[in-house]
């Protein structure tokens, strides 16, 4: 909460009574408004399903990531981005290392909404299902795990990968991972013949899981969950308490204005969407409050970024690359397109390190500083590219490559008017340094089909934003060649730009084994300024992974940076930023 803020007042059976329940609570009027937390911009449409396994839930409870949303299944450990830490969940205290197997307790208390105890049977089966039935997360995972198995009833051991290993992975699995039942799973299984496609569109109306909220009411309206106050959760081994809300409930907005009008009004306490100028709603009275007190307001881990097709002509030379990113006006897309949310480049220079303490502490920035760039230098760029021979031979006012005009265009998804915005400022960087840029904003669907078959010049995306595996999984997404120890299995997206550095691949294979801190930094180190050196992608802004924005009308001591809570800034529902539901209270 912001100091200077005033706050105003404002088994069978089981299935049986949770149809019953679905069939007669239709109202959010029936919602006590003291005892329900309310969400905007983590749904958008009706809930397609409630299936862990599924690609296509659309289901706001149901994110499955490097911090997971931990509200109706859990995981075994949560990720705070806050100190880079794991805290266990279901996991009876810290996980340990022999070799390449990593051994974990499991807590003796969790056990399912059904009233079923957690076993470690159920993390053998999770990871088995998500391995048999080849979902994203469990293709991913599979590369570095060569086995899970269930010791006894509250022992399971993980054997990393003799080929691929890499503990940062095996960590990563920890936090994304919900842990689903055997019992109730296996039933899915069987009434879908054991047929990957049905089993991964089941809608699992059933939805047993462990975490402190069931399924309530779901429909082209709303979504609400339920507190189950049998949740193993409030045993003394864990949080020792129910969490604070008796509801967590999401309206389905029409867009993000209808969202952020509901939000002013005190309808909605927890806003996971972009709002322009956010800090005119507290000046104006509003008892609103972000993370921060002052820009950018929240807490900025990822770094959308443009990726250059390194193998088209002229994208093929580092001084066009490099140029491009010097004459872009970064703080035009900090203060336009942004809204301020993001830090300058001036403040916090590029490269692969989010602007986090525990990942810019990872590299040295006295080595990165000859490398760096703010923005808006045009004068510089435009030496570069003369010294490099890259020059206006026919007096157009652009320059050539071989004899052709180095025309260009950028792309990103239609409607996504922060990144339109962006790439707007990008194209008129070009323009200003002799290189002809123009915008591009095909579907979602187009653009991301160009940015897997190589079919565009620059492209805007986004690699991971935080996780205990990071910051190496974004390197390796931006920089890996998928050439060297990961290729024969390699399976997930990466490596944008289609750019190679031999160097590059080998740091990669080293810093998931490294354990020497001063080496790890200087591993770290070199491979930010290879990126540097040949720009395959720069960063056009940092950006949160989730905006937290919440309204004190109704309830209070949510997360904020001064509040020495550690608690992170991930909408009270991911990763460790769930331990916020147990600290809430009302506004008096």
């Amino acid at each position: 909460m912001r100091k200077d803020l005033k706050i105003c007042g404002m088994c069978a059976a089981a299935l049986i009574f949770t149809s019953v329940l679905f069939a007669k609570t239709n109202s959010v009027s029936e919602l006590p408004r003291n005892e329900t937390l309310y969400f905007n911009g983590q749904q958008w449409g009706a809930v397609v399903n409630t299936n862990p396994l599924s690609t296509n839930s659309n289901c706001w409870y149901q994110t499955q990531n490097t911090m997971s949303r931990e509200i109706v299944w859990e995981t075994l450990y949560m990720f705070n981005p806050n100190d880079g830490k794991l805290y266990p969940l279901l996991a009876d205290g810290d996980y340990k290392v022999n070799g390449k197997i990593y051994t974990i307790k499991i807590k003796k208390a969790a056990h399912w909404s059904d009233g079923v105890k957690l076993t470690a049977h159920d993390v053998e089966y999770t990871f088995a299902v998500h391995k048999k039935y080849q979902t994203p997360i469990g293709l991913d995972a599979w590369l570095y795990i060569d086995s899970v198995k269930a010791v006894d009833d509250y022992t399971v051991q993980i054997v990393a990968s003799s080929k691929n290993y890499n503990p940062l992975k095996i960590l990563d699995s920890f936090t994304r991972f919900f842990i689903i039942p055997e019992h109730a799973y296996k039933l899915v299984e069987q009434r879908n013949k054991n047929d990957p496609a049905a089993i991964k569109a089941d809608k699992w109306d059933e939805c047993v899981g462990s975490g402190p909220y069931k399924r309530y009411i779901e429909n082209a309206q709303k979504s609400v969950l339920i507190r189950d106050d049998n949740y193993w959760g409030k045993d003394k081994s864990m949080w020792g308490k129910l969490p604070a809300p008796k509801y967590l409930a999401h309206n389905l907005f029409s867009d993000n204005n209808a969202g952020a009008v509901a939000f002013q009004a005190g309808e909605v306490d927890v806003a996971q969407q972009f709002m322009s100028e956010i800090w005119k709603m507290w000046e104006s009275g509003l008892p609103v409050s972000t993370y921060l007190d002052k820009p950018p307001y929240y807490q900025d881990v990822s770094m959308p970024t443009a990726w250059f097709n390194v193998t088209r002509p002229g994208l093929d030379q580092v001084a066009i690359r490099k140029a491009i990113a010097m004459a872009v006006d970064y703080d035009q897309i900090k203060t336009t397109a942004m809204s301020n949310y993001t830090y300058s480049m001036k403040d916090v220079p590029p490269c692969l390190m989010n602007p986090t303490n525990p990942e810019r502490a990872l590299i040295d920035p006295a080595a990165l500083k000859p490398y760096q760039w703010a923005g808006k230098q045009i004068a510089e760029a435009k030496k570069l590219l003369d010294d490099a021979g890259i020059k206006d031979t026919d007096g157009d006012g652009f320059r050539e490559y071989k004899g052709k005009k180095i025309s260009l265009k950028v792309e990103c998804p239609t409607g996504w008017t922060d990144w339109e915005a962006s790439l707007q400022i990008v194209a008129q960087a070009g323009q200003s340094i002799g290189i002809d840029i123009t915008t591009y904003y095909p579907q979602f669907s187009v653009m991301y089909e160009d940015m897997q078959t190589g079919n565009f010049d620059i492209i805007m995306w986004t690699n991971d934003g935080t996780g205990i595996a990071n910051p190496w999984t974004r390197c390796y997404q931006s920089m890996y060649s998928n050439r060297g120890q990961y290729v024969k299995a390699e399976r997930v997206p990466s490596d944008w730009s289609r750019y190679s550095n031999a160097r590059a691949d080998e740091i990669l294979e080293q810093i998931p084994v490294t354990t020497d801190q001063a080496q790890l930094k200087k591993l770290y180190t070199e491979l930010n300024i290879i990126w540097l050196k040949d720009v395959p992608g720069f960063a056009l802004m940092y950006r949160p992974q989730v905006f937290y924005t919440v309204n004190e009308s109704v309830w209070t001591n949510f997360p904020a940076a001064d509040d020495n809570t550690n608690i992170p800034p991930t909408d009270c529902t991911d990763g460790y930023g769930i331990a916020a539901l147990y600290r809430l209270a009302l506004v008096k």
